[in-house]
């Protein structure tokens, strides 16, 4: 039953209903699909390969591994968290992990109960509510719900190919089976990345992340736009 109970938490935690705004933003895939540089199933499968080989989703990953180990441990979230913030390239970037950390760490104090809530973790609560970035928020949360690390990793890498595939349905356009067949395919690389992030040390966090970066700042400036900038 703890399972089951562990389970169903790692679905909320990843679902795309979550009220966290992940599909408000296509990570600089809209410029990339206006230029032409991203405009069928096999640009976005090889986009998708390469940032999760090198790109800035697995060292987003890496400190979320980092922000569930740490549990309430105040002096390490934050340390974790401006480290975070300070490796972001762009503003876009960086707006985008703040506005959606905040928005569950929110939902997660809400839905805490009261008498199981220590005075260690309200005090994270208070000290990271004015700047969270989100995988910080989501190991902090991940931990709460009693979800395996192994388990939080996985839902975390598999969410942000959700998101990314939903936004590329829409931009290219894609079908809906296409998207399910990209992502389905995606399942043995999203289980190699996990087991490869959980093992980085501190000293490997790094990424290659600058056509991310550049198709972001583009992107800021993009005449017209779908997703949130």
């Amino acid at each position: 039953m703890h399972d089951l109970a562990s389970l169903q938490c790692l679905l909320q935690l990843t679902s795309p209903a979550l009220p966290v705004g992940a599909y408000s933003y296509s990570e600089g895939l809209e410029w990339l699909v206006d230029q032409g540089t991203i405009d069928n199933e096999v640009d976005l499968w090889t986009w998708l390969l390469q940032e999760l080989a090198c790109g800035s989703i697995r060292m987003d990953t890496a400190v979320m591994v980092r922000g569930y180990r740490a549990n309430a441990d105040l002096p390490t979230l934050l340390h974790w968290n401006a480290w975070l913030s300070a490796a972001r390239e762009t503003e876009e970037l960086r707006l985008q992990s703040l506005q959606m950390g905040r928005s569950l760490l929110r939902l997660s104090k809400v839905l805490q109960a009261p008498d199981s809530t220590s005075p260690e973790l309200t005090e994270v609560w208070e000290q990271l509510q004015t700047g969270c970035n989100f995988a910080i928020a989501f190991g902090l949360t991940a931990n709460l719900w009693h979800i395996s690390l192994e388990a939080a990793t996985l839902g975390y890498l598999h969410s942000w190919a959700t998101n990314l595939i939903s936004a590329g349905i829409k931009l290219i356009p894609l079908g809906q089976t296409t998207g399910q067949r990209l992502l389905f395919q995606l399942q043995p690389h999203i289980e190699s990345a996990t087991q490869s992030i959980l093992l980085l040390k501190d000293e490997d966090l790094c990424s290659c992340g600058w056509g991310l970066a550049l198709a972001s700042m583009a992107h800021e400036t993009q005449y017209s736009r779908l997703f949130r900038s």
